[in-house]
């Protein structure tokens, strides 16, 4: 389970009593909402189908999915599924690949997506051997389906205009930039993410 909206709350005024850009953008955009996701399999999998397409477009193919294969695509249905059945309900060969790959670490037991390792690193890279899974699809996944607390997605490029308006650089800093800005925020980086998407999309600039 995510970040709890109490938990957030908390490590965000950890964060504003350490950092006065985000005592500030609290006092103007309030707190964000939490994000939570179902833990597991199919969540994993809503992530794969979502890749590269609108929202609604996702969605469409994950309940053409879920009337071919019953609620949450159980991985021995989508392998018992053809090419062409996949197809029908929208999935590209691409995809398809991704996503047996997923199907098939989970029943295999090597992707323990019910005790993955308490190391964040290790855990990011149990995810990204699945195909399709790269280490920001990883990253979200682990904030907001398992709630770690100390995840911080560098390279997403709202988090970076986030951090930068918060702040009040000249320009939207780098990966590395963040990285390095970001370890006076331990252990609450998730957090910090979370925020940085919220302003992000509220707008936010700093006075």
């Amino acid at each position: 389970m995510g970040i709890t909206t109490q938990k957030l709350v908390a490590a965000l005024d950890a964060l504003a009593a350490i950092e006065p850009g985000i005592a500030e953008a609290i006092t103007v955009t309030g707190y964000p909402d939490e994000r939570i996701s179902q833990r597991g399999y199919a969540t994993l999998l809503r992530t794969i189908v979502g890749q590269q397409v609108s929202v609604a477009a996702a969605a469409s193919v994950w309940n053409k999915l879920e009337a071919q294969l019953g609620a949450g695509c159980p991985p021995e249905q989508l392998l018992a599924q053809d090419f062409d059945a996949l197809r029908a309900c929208g999935l590209s060969r691409q995809k398809q690949g991704y996503a047996r790959s997923l199907a098939e670490l989970v029943l295999s037991g090597a992707l323990p997506l019910d005790a993955l390792p308490d190391d964040d690193e290790a855990a990011i890279a149990y995810l990204t051997q699945v195909k399709g899974i790269g280490r920001w699809s990883a990253e979200i996944y682990l904030l907001f389906a398992e709630g770690r607390p100390d995840i911080w997605p560098a390279g997403d490029l709202a988090v970076q205009e986030g951090v930068g308006r918060l702040l009040k650089l000249d320009a939207r800093p780098s990966e590395k930039e963040i990285r390095a800005i970001a370890e006076r925020w331990r252990p609450h980086r998730g957090a910090a993410a979370i925020f940085s998407w919220h302003i992000y999309a509220k707008g936010f600039q700093a006075i």
